[in-house]
């Protein structure tokens, strides 16, 4: 009787061993590297043009703010021991409103970016998404990862992404 039960693990081992690899090579895995893809991705570059030329007007206003507080503030410490104490404390108030007028605009200005960036941004990935189902129903990808902590390179999927994506957005 214990002979028989041996045989009859030992048997189903072998089954096992027979089918186990079998089933490992059905189940295809894939990897998509979002970083690169929104740093590559021809989508990814006109959405950052777009955003540049959106953003430049206001970029060159803060820059061109900031040297004036610059030049208000050096021509303020250079005329001061000759100003009234009366001139002296509406040059420091001037400066501080531009300076304050400076950084709302600074302000306003990362959040607009910030906003715009994440919507272009979001529009980029979700077209991509829709790239890496494609490639994966067409070749028969079981699951692919967009984040690890180590992947095989052989399982990176991240240039096929890349140019089914231009593709898609040159037609």
């Amino acid at each position: 009787m214990k002979q028989l039960i041996v045989r009859w693990a030992l048997g189903l081992l072998g089954a096992m061993a027979l089918v186990a690899p079998t089933v490992a090579q059905e189940f295809r895995i894939g990897f998509v590297n979002t970083d690169r893809i929104l740093r590559d991705a021809n989508a990814s570059k006109t959405a950052q043009s777009r955003l540049e030329q959106e953003f430049s007007k206001r970029d060159k206003e803060i820059n061109d703010l900031q040297a004036s507080l610059k030049t208000g503030s050096e021509r303020f410490e250079r005329d001061a021991p000759t100003l009234s104490e009366s001139q002296r404390q509406q040059r420091q108030r001037q400066l501080a409103d531009q300076d304050r007028e400076l950084q709302r605009k600074r302000r306003e200005f990362q959040e607009d970016l910030g906003a715009r960036r994440n919507e272009e941004l979001q529009q980029v990935l979700e077209r991509a998404n829709r790239v890496v189902k494609q490639v994966a129903e067409q070749e028969k990808y079981d699951l692919i990862l967009q984040e690890a902590v180590y992947i095989n390179p052989k399982h990176d999927i991240t240039d096929k992404v890349i140019r089914a994506l231009n593709a898609a957005a040159s037609r």
